[in-house]
């Protein structure tokens, strides 16, 4: 049906970067509205992005609907819609994409829902977040078996280097502005390297690149995935990694070993070339963990620098305990201690804790 509410115009109280890009929104809005019969007047920030894409919500005759704002040339949709499609015909719980404008950056997308994983794992009893842990564990084996790693681009020593960099460059230059002297920059060197050419010998499958509770939703199917524009094909370890050392809520190291087990197990019987022995595979997870967490905690320090976005940095402590305790355990990350300590150590001062 046509409803009169679908003429309407969009919502005052969405801010736009420019009138000519408001207008393009509006151009493409109003006729997207008279074919999914959407109200325009409910249209409203749904999530805030690390990128410079946005997310708002709109309502239709009888659900909801989700519109991405990814301006060009700082955007691209293109790689959104690909990985939507590849994960759809492998039968995850991802947003459909309805309507696309790839040139201007504007999408319409089914909606997931309200309530993200972080949300439910904070709330959540022990019995609960096990739960939640183990569907996103099914999903992460489905994902990385169904989705084709050779249709993603690589995740490959250079790109890895190019990550852990970040570190080096907004953390330790640009946020505490400590220069290393050349025995520093070497022991960096050296032991970063040791991190990169891990990652980059293990098994490559599809990896999401993100698979964080901020970025599944709780819902059903469950879970409902977000934010896999990024994926690439990479090491084995990384998202289950990212799963079980979390930017945003961290667990005691033996609930990370139980849903670690849970998903080698299920990993090892879907085919997935995991190591044969768990110790060995931990140990996989650790260090790729560490990849991520100093790359992670660059990102952070250069949306605090770079965009303005300084609410990211305020979880630094817990990348830093992350890497503190991973370089104490392998004795080839030693060197990693005393680069780490006078910005871990700064935190503590500060009156964050672990």
């Amino acid at each position: 049906m046509t409803s009169e509410r679908a003429g309407t115009r969009p919502a005052a109280g969405v801010a736009w970067p420019d009138a000519a890009r408001r207008d393009a929104f509006e151009r493409w809005a109003q006729a997207v509205a008279l074919r999914h019969d959407l109200d325009l007047a409910t249209l409203a920030p749904a999530s805030a992005d690390a990128s410079f894409r946005r997310y708002l919500r709109v309502a239709g005759a009888d659900t909801s609907f989700i519109v991405m704002d990814a301006p060009p040339p700082l955007e691209d949709v293109r790689p959104f819609v690909e990985v939507a499609g590849l994960a759809a015909a492998a039968g995850l719980n991802v947003p459909r994409v309805l309507e696309a404008d790839v040139a201007q950056g504007f999408l319409l997308l089914t909606d997931l829902g309200t309530e993200s994983y972080l949300d439910a794992l904070l709330q959540a009893t022990p019995a609960e977040a096990d739960r939640l842990m183990r569907d996103a564990i099914t999903a992460l084996v489905r994902w990385q078996t169904q989705i084709p790693a050779a249709a993603l681009p690589p995740m490959d020593a250079a790109v890895l280097r190019a990550e852990i960099d970040l570190f080096a460059e907004w953390c330790v230059a640009g946020r505490y502005g400590i220069v290393w002297n050349d025995a520093q920059r070497s022991a960096w060197q050296r032991t970063s390297g040791l991190v990169v050419a891990q990652a980059a010998a293990q098994p490559q499958v599809a990896v999401h690149a993100d698979w964080m509770p901020r970025n599944l939703m709780h819902c059903r199917p469950n879970p409902g995935i977000l934010d896999f524009q990024d994926a690439m094909r990479g090491p084995l370890a990384y998202d289950i990694a990212s799963l079980l050392r979390d930017a945003f809520v961290s667990w005691d190291e033996e609930r990370e070993l139980d849903w670690a087990v849970r998903w080698w197990e299920a990993a090892r019987r879907a085919g997935l070339p995991v190591a044969a022995d768990f110790g060995a595979q931990w140990q996989a997870i650790e260090w790729t963990g560490l990849l991520r967490h100093l790359r992670v905690a660059g990102i952070f320090c250069r949306l605090e620098q770079r965009d303005g976005k300084a609410r990211y940095a305020q979880d630094l402590p817990r990348f830093f305990a992350y890497a503190t305790k991973v370089a104490l355990r392998y004795r080839p990350l030693a060197p990693l201690l005393p680069l780490l300590e006078p910005m871990s150590g700064a935190a503590l001062r500060a009156g964050f804790t672990f």
